[in-house]
């Protein structure tokens, strides 16, 4: 499954919240500094869907705020 993120670093509180179909927001608490944002989004993500951290991965915009995401196992 692919879902397109918009990541929001350095939020008060990490969150995930449905924008609509196929489209998520994540709020991390993470600053968007040698990866920590990214592996923020992979740890919400997986929380989110309960799945493995390993069966979630960023597959384009690593760099950037608007990302794809890949769930395994869905």
């Amino acid at each position: 499954m692919r879902v397109s993120v918009t990541v929001v670093p350095n939020a008060r509180s990490p969150r995930v919240e449905r924008l609509d179909a196929g489209r998520l927001r994540v709020s991390v608490t993470a600053p968007p500094r040698e990866g920590q944002a990214n592996a923020a989004v992979v740890a919400a993500l997986a929380e989110h869907f309960g799945v493995p951290r390993s069966q979630v991965r960023i597959i384009r915009g690593a760099g950037r705020r608007h990302k794809i995401a890949e769930i395994a196992g869905l």
